[in-house]
C-alpha cells in the first residue's frame, strides 16, 4: 500500500452531498458505482488496520504480570493520527472520482453489453 500520509493528504473528512448520475458516468449504472466503491474502501480499511497493528507492534510489550500501564506519547500520536484520518469510503469515492480506480468485468457477458 502506498503511504496513507501522502493518499489522504487534502482529502476533506467530512461527508458531503455527491453527483450520483455523474458518478454513474464511468460504469454502466451508480450500483456498479457503488460497488466498485465499496469494494475498494473495504481494500483500504484493511490496508489501514494491517499498517496500524504493524506500527503499534513495535510498543507491544509481552509480560504476563500486571504492572502499570506507561504512556507512551509516540504512541498516542500514532493512534491520533489514524484517528484522524478519512473513513475509508471518503477515500475510495475520493479515489474513484479522481479517475485514479481501474475496474474491469471479469464476465465476459458484461463487455458485450
Amino acid at each position: 500500500m502506498a503511504d496513507i500520509k501522502n493518499k489522504v493528504q487534502g482529502i476533506d473528512p467530512n461527508v458531503r452531498a455527491r453527483d450520483v448520475g455523474g458518478m454513474a458516468d464511468r460504469s454502466a449504472n451508480i450500483y456498479e458505482t457503488l460497488a466498485i466503491i465499496t469494494k475498494r474502501s473495504k481494500q483500504l480499511a484493511i490496508d489501514i488496520k494491517q499498517e496500524l497493528h504493524q506500527k503499534l507492534e513495535e510498543f507491544a510489550v509481552n509480560s504476563d504480570t500486571i504492572e502499570e500501564v506507561t504512556e507512551n506519547k509516540e504512541q498516542i500520536e500514532i493512534s491520533k493520527f489514524y484517528e484522524r484520518l478519512p473513513n475509508p469510503v471518503i477515500i475510495a469515492t475520493e479515489e474513484f472520482l479522481a479517475g485514479d480506480l481501474h475496474f474491469h468485468y471479469t464476465d465476459k457477458k458484461k463487455k458485450k453489453q
